[in-house]
C-alpha cells in the first residue's frame, strides 16, 4: 500500500481556488494511478479527478471538468488538485487515492490506499 497525507484544504469564498496536495510514501509512487474523491455532508463519496502514472491521461468528473486541474510530480511523489471557480457545492472533505494500477480511474473500489481527507468549505 501507499501511505498518503494531504494539505491544502481552508475555507474560501464562491470563485476562489485552492490548491490542494498530497504527498506519497511506500509503493513506488510513480507506478500507480492517482485519483481525488470528495465527500459532502450526507452524500456518499464521488469521483472527482484522476490520473494515470506519468500524468499524461487525466479524467475529469462532469461537474469539475474545466474548473478543477490533477497533476503530478513522481520525483517529488505529490499529486495536486488546482480547483478554481470555485462553488458552494464544492465545499466536501476531498480525498487523495492510489490504485494498484498503472491507470487511474473514476471508480473508487480500484484504490486500495487513502489519505485521511481535507475539508474544503466554499461559502457563498
Amino acid at each position: 500500500q501507499v501511505q498518503l497525507v494531504e494539505s491544502g484544504g481552508g475555507l474560501v469564498q464562491a470563485g476562489g481556488s485552492l490548491r490542494l496536495s498530497c504527498v506519497a510514501s511506500g509503493r513506488t509512487f510513480s507506478r500507480s494511478g492517482m485519483g481525488w474523491f470528495r465527500q459532502a455532508p450526507g452524500k456518499e463519496r464521488e469521483f472527482v479527478a484522476a490520473n494515470d502514472w506519468s500524468g499524461s491521461k487525466l479524467y475529469y468528473a462532469d461537474s469539475v471538468r474545466g474548473r478543477f486541474t490533477i497533476s503530478r510530480d513522481n520525483a517529488k511523489n505529490t499529486v495536486n488538485l488546482q480547483m478554481n471557480s470555485l462553488r458552494p457545492d464544492d465545499t466536501a472533505v476531498y480525498y487523495c487515492a492510489a490504485t494498484r494500477y498503472r491507470d487511474g480511474s473514476n471508480a473508487a473500489s480500484e484504490y486500495d490506499s487513502w489519505g485521511q481527507g481535507t475539508q474544503v468549505t466554499v461559502s457563498s
